[in-house]
Parts: C-alpha cells; structure tokens; sequence
C-alpha cells in the first residue's frame, strides 16, 4: 500500500469525522490508489469482494447479467482503470475504480464487501475519486434497481441524467455531477 489520502483518519463513535461508526470503537479507513495489474494478490482480493458485491446488486435487480459479476482475475487486471482501494484495520472492505480525460472523470465501478455495507466505504471512496476529478465532471451509473447505490450518489450530488437500458431487460441509471 502506497499513497495516503485524505480519508486516512479514525473513524469515531461520535462520528464527528464525517464518516462512518462501529458500535463500542473507532476504527480506522485508509484509502489509498492501489496497481491490481502488478499485484495479483490484490487482484484475486479484488475480485473477490467485486463478485461478492455485484452477487448482491444482481439479487437486488433480478438480473445478473452485470458485465464485472462474470470478469476473472486477468480481466480485471487488464482493465485500463485507476484504482482506489479502502482498508480497515489492513483488511481490503472496497474499492473504486475509473478512466479519466481532461474534461471527465468515469466511475467504472464500485464495490464493497458486503459485509461492509451501509457504514461509509463507498462514499468515502466515491468523495476520494471527487477530490481528485477537481473541476471536471463526474458520471456514475448503477442498476435502475439498486435504491441503495442509487440513494448514496444523490446524496453525494449527483443527478440523474437517464435510465439506459444497455442489453435488452437490462437497466442502468446514469448520473452526472460538476464540481462546482
């Protein structure tokens, strides 16, 4: 792990961080960008929390045709992303990944161990990718279906741009944000 990130802070019960608790103690989330095309040890780590999260987006969405669901480790690794990776306690909880120009920065995807969920990986992760997309804009997509990915971007900023449907009976909502 190299790098270190704003969001390298303890985590409070109080929550006076911005970011997320866990009952009786402070924890603490490093993010920080991760290379899984030169570690397959955090790629095969990778790509088991993606499974594990797009499994539950597919439950969510009756559907499991999601693209990332059905990748292997060299997929993965040969994706031309960026990568941003959330550690707890040295464990791996979730990641973020992205392609960038000058004008746009396109969140590919986002996944957090399930166990994980509903506590501020995702957001801390998707505020990290924010910071670092400065004044350009940032789009996101997610299954129509998945109201909690859907609710965590809007309250982040984002706006609905379109409900896509990218293979027959396989709906996306697209969303945009400009920094402001």
């Amino acid at each position: 792990m190299t790098g270190r990130s704003h969001v390298d802070q303890w985590r409070t019960a109080s929550g006076t961080t911005g970011g997320w608790r866990s009952p009786g103690h402070a924890e603490r989330m490093r993010v920080l960008q991760v290379t899984p095309c030169a570690n397959p040890e955090l790629a095969r780590t990778l790509l088991k929390i993606q499974r594990a999260a797009y499994a539950l987006e597919a439950t969510l969405i009756d559907d499991d045709r999601i693209p990332a669901l059905h990748e292997d480790v060299e997929d993965l690794r040969s994706a031309p992303l960026l990568w941003l990776a959330a550690y707890i306690d040295g464990r791996l909880v979730g990641a973020l990944a992205w392609s960038e120009n000058d004008e746009e920065l396109d969140i590919d995807r986002l996944v957090v161990a399930p166990d994980m969920h509903r506590r501020g990986v995702g957001s801390a992760l998707v505020r990290e990718v924010l910071q670092r997309a400065g004044k350009r804009r940032a789009v996101a997509s997610t299954g129509r279906d998945n109201s909690p990915a859907k609710a965590m971007y809007e309250q982040l900023g984002f706006t609905r741009t379109e409900d896509e449907e990218v293979i027959p009976g396989l709906w996306v909502t697209r969303y945009s944000r400009t920094a402001g």
